[in-house]
């Protein structure tokens, strides 16, 4: 990972403290892939893909996250659940987008 996208990671971590959630997981992988950060807000458990751009030279960092990328970061998430015996629990999946250190929070990206 490069050091934007560890920087982006932390600030994401630190933005998702604040607003009171609490981390469960931070680079979390299994066989499948890797969700950047894993998060329960109330009875909801929140898997969260953290984009960081410093322009807009290749779009929105939000744009990153195609289709495919969604239906990895599923299948990683089903696993995790199933692992930790969460299959009763809310989900949800989000996106933050970091670009030149403006956090924007996409709830429900997915």
């Amino acid at each position: 990972m490069n050091n934007l996208g560890l920087a982006g990671e932390q600030e994401a971590q630190k933005f998702l403290k604040k607003k009171k959630y609490k981390l469960l997981e931070c680079n979390y992988k299994n066989k499948l892939g890797e969700i950047d950060i894993i998060a329960k807000q109330h009875n909801t458990i929140v898997f969260v893909e953290v984009k960081s751009r410093s322009s807009l030279a290749f779009g929105m960092p939000r744009e990153s996250v195609t289709n495919h990328k969604q239906q990895k970061i599923k299948q990683v998430a089903m696993c995790y659940l199933s692992l930790n015996k969460l299959s009763n629990c809310s989900v949800r999946f989000d996106v933050i987008e970091i670009l030149n250190g403006q956090i924007t929070h996409i709830p429900n990206a997915f």
